[in-house]
């Protein structure tokens, strides 16, 4: 099963909201998931997010992949593969 971590759309139409979720890479965007390890609000100024980095780093020392977004994202907050 191939593990991933990336954003799952929450929020109303034009004022998204996404949760950094651990999901399997065939389920869809906003299906079902694994474990929910994070928040990231885009309309803020500056972006808001928050990340629990024990399980982030969990998760990716497990062999969970990050999507292109998410690893923008943890370079921010200094959670290194």
């Amino acid at each position: 099963m191939a593990v991933k971590i990336r954003l799952r759309r929450m929020g109303q139409k034009k004022a998204p909201f996404y949760r950094i979720v651990v999901a399997d890479s065939r389920s869809p965007r906003d299906g079902k998931f694994i474990a929910e390890i994070g928040t990231y609000d885009p309309t803020k100024d500056p972006s808001v997010f928050k990340i629990q980095e024990e399980e982030a780093k969990k998760w990716l020392a497990n062999g969970a992949q990050m999507t292109d977004t998410v690893s923008r994202l943890f370079k921010q907050a200094g959670i290194e593969k």
